[in-house]
């Protein structure tokens, strides 16, 4: 298995090559060059396996054993999962009027992404420790990004970590939770700017190839092709919990709502139905409505500036990864894709080609909701279950509350079972829920952080950011 660029720029890379990088040097995202097939005996076989299990196996078909060898990969997944509160490590609650929520926030710090980078994290350990490597990773965080990468990788003796935040941006306990670090080895920086702004000095470190390969620099945001590949086991799941029966012919389609900020989660879900898992795939955004504009209209355009929404770690107008989504769909034409990016990167505006449009509407449904919308959605659930949701997920419920009779399938005597992805607790959103007029319940860990020591570098308007990280990562590297 190799992966190449969505650009077509840049040579093949193995799977470590794709680990330890964050753009492709040609500006492209990693992705493998042949998606696997399953088959429907394979689908059965994996039916009844565990989350952890699924993980595995799913792994295995994109990280050859000749690089990490199936017992050394199954005992890094397992490290992985070790703390994680719920001994499923996710959790199907059935709702009433058909909602599903999979909860994947049973992680270190509430949210999904502790699935992806605490797997990931043990992946960069594997081959550092092999190879005593240092690396630099420079993430940029709308919420919980940060918090998840600075937990895989904290006190470790051959990572450095740099997290930019947005400040204000945030909710406390998200800010709390990257602020109240205070390893040797994890540096957080609050800028002020939104999400997409503290992107861009990012962007600029890893576009310099000299200064990337001199200090080893990496990404662990969902540009980083080991999250999305971890998180296609989310499908899988939710697939299999849903299902009715996987004895049918053809076998039963799944409806799967998935709350989507920079994409990489929906990236995910589009290859699982690549692979040949029966999904019907709904990606669900806040009032930063640009994949929304995109499935519709083919609009894949910036509005004039990006909204200030309850569900914050969705408040991102450029989804980078819907480039490997159209990659997909164009069938792997880097030409094209390099193209259609480079178009956009220059005027932030792009009108997606027909034929490319018509493939995104086929492949994937939208919807927005308003903050609104995201409150009453909030309410209902509590309402009919006493069950809180964060207010990511209440995205999702919106849709389930809102489309009711797309349960109905090609006859009236079937339906579609739907999957609402949970993205986060409710116990990070305090804020939104007394908005919603519910109460908080806030676990003693979560409290406790008010009470800690903060440590954080200030990014002000005016300075040239991408060079005060250039400094921290040199004089951090010199002491090595």
């Amino acid at each position: 298995m190799e992966y190449v660029s969505t650009r077509g720029g840049t040579r093949a890379v193995d799977f470590e090559g794709a680990l330890f990088s964050g753009y492709a040097p040609d500006g492209g995202l990693f992705m493998p060059q042949h998606i696997p097939s399953l088959d429907r005996d394979t689908l059965q076989r994996w039916s009844s396996l565990s989350y952890p299990e699924l993980v595995k196996e799913l792994c295995s078909l994109f990280v050859p054993a000749k690089l990490v060898p199936r017992n050394a990969l199954n005992e890094l997944i397992d490290r992985a999962f070790s703390r994680f509160r719920h001994k499923n490590v996710v959790h199907l609650s059935r709702l009433k009027d058909g909602l599903n929520i999979l909860e994947l926030w049973h992680g270190v710090t509430y949210a999904f992404k502790d699935l992806s980078l605490s797997c990931t994290g043990q992946f960069l350990q594997y081959f550092l420790e092999k190879k005593q490597k240092h690396v630099n990773i420079v993430v940029g965080t709308s919420g919980d990004t940060g918090s998840s990468a600075i937990e895989s990788v904290r006190g470790q003796k051959n990572v450095d970590i740099f997290v930019l935040l947005p400040k204000g941006f945030c909710t406390q306990i998200q800010e709390l939770q990257m602020t109240t670090v205070i390893e040797d080895n994890v540096h957080v920086f609050a800028a002020r700017g939104n999400s997409d702004e503290i992107d861009e000095p990012i962007k600029e470190l890893f576009a310099d190839v000299d200064f990337a390969g001199k200090y080893n620099l990496m990404s662990l945001n969902s540009v980083n092709w080991s999250r999305i590949m971890v998180q296609i086991a989310h499908y899988f799941y939710a697939y299999f919990q849903c299902a009715p029966s996987l004895d049918t012919t053809p076998l039963p389609m799944v409806e799967i709502v998935v709350p989507t900020g920079g994409g990489g989660n929906i990236t995910a879900g589009c290859i699982a139905q690549k692979m040949g898992l029966p999904i019907r795939l709904i990606t669900v955004v806040n009032s930063n409505d640009i994949i929304h504009r995109t499935v519709q209209h083919g609009d894949f355009s910036l509005a004039e500036s990006v909204k200030a929404t309850l569900a914050s770690a969705m408040d991102i107008q450029e989804p980078y990864n819907v480039e490997r989504i159209l990659w997909l769909l164009s069938g792997s034409d880097n030409h094209l894709i390099k193209t259609l990016m480079e178009q956009f990167n220059i005027s932030k505006k792009l009108k997606l080609p027909e034929d490319l449009h018509r493939k995104l509407s086929e492949m994937l449904g939208s919807c927005s909701a308003s903050d609104q919308d995201i409150v009453g959605a909030m309410r209902r659930c509590w309402e009919e279950n006493q069950y809180l949701l964060c207010p990511h997920s209440a995205v999702a419920a919106h849709y389930h509350y809102s489309q009711p009779h797309s349960f109905l399938c090609f006859s009236f005597l079937s339906s579609i079972p739907r999957c609402c992805l949970a993205p986060a607790s409710a116990a990070k959103f305090q804020d939104a829920l007394l908005r919603a007029g519910l109460v908080p319940q806030i676990p003693p860990e979560i409290t406790a952080l008010t009470a800690m020591e903060t440590r954080s570098t200030p990014l002000e308007r005016g300075q040239d950011w991408a060079q005060v990280l250039r400094g921290w990562i040199e004089a951090v590297t010199q002491q090595w």
